[in-house]
């Protein structure tokens, strides 16, 4: 007997009714399971009752503000993603530096959010069991399948798009990639729809989690004028 597979759960948070009524619609649509909230002092009991495996997260809402509950949950190891209005760029920024996994500017196509969820979750997820299970470095080893990360053996937590962006550099040593060839791969998404600082904000949250020296690092290194690259 085949057991059925659990929907997964994705939590919206925005105080506009309207927005919430169109996310969970089409992401009910999609076949996920869907809870609402409109406020955020709330998020942090929500996430612990319904246990969701994303959050759509309003920046601006009553109560506290999308950042706040980044601000509180720096470990958090449930997605993000931000909806943020085109005039909050400095929050945007703010909410990556923090640990949002993406963002998408309102208005903004459902469709597209959809989109955006599908490609986290999908990230999220272990990687499959006849992958390469490991990469190792000197002081540097990834753990591909539970999704780990060691550093001279100490356990580093990264975020799903921290650990997607270091793994993917790291699967083709000193090969450069563009910024825009990092959002292609990684975010599943280009310049037209996501900014480029996306990738600069990451790869300096990476390097001051992964790099014993982030003003000069070892593992990734910028090739400037043209983008980053992974030193075995």
């Amino acid at each position: 007997m085949v057991c059925p597979v659990a929907a997964p759960k994705i939590l919206v948070v925005d105080d506009e009714p309207t927005v919430r009524e169109v996310v969970a619609q089409y992401l009910v649509r999609d076949g996920y399971e869907v809870r609402e909230l409109d406020r955020g002092d709330l998020v942090e009991a929500a996430v612990a009752q319904f246990q969701p495996d994303l959050i759509v997260l309003d920046i601006m809402l009553p109560g506290a503000s999308g950042l706040d509950f980044l601000r509180r949950t720096d470990r958090h190891r449930v997605p993000v993603i931000l909806l943020t209005a085109r005039v909050e760029e400095p929050d945007r920024v703010l909410g990556l530096e923090l640990g949002a996994d993406d963002y998408i500017t309102k208005p903004f196509s459902p469709r597209e959010l959809v989109a955006r969820v599908r490609t986290v979750l999908r990230r999220a997820q272990p990687a499959p069991p006849d992958t390469v299970a490991t990469l190792q470095f000197d002081g540097l080893q990834l753990d591909l399948p539970a999704r780990e990360v060691l550093v001279d053996g100490e356990p580093v937590a990264l975020t799903a798009k921290e650990f997607d962006l270091l793994a993917f550099m790291a699967k083709a040593p000193r090969q450069v990639f563009s910024r825009a060839q990092l959002l292609h791969h990684v975010w599943d998404s280009s310049p037209d729809f996501q900014d480029p600082a996306t990738v600069t904000v990451h790869v300096r949250r990476l390097r001051n989690k992964i790099e014993a020296d982030p003003e000069h690092a070892r593992w990734i290194t910028t090739v400037w004028g043209v983008g980053y690259r992974f030193e075995p």
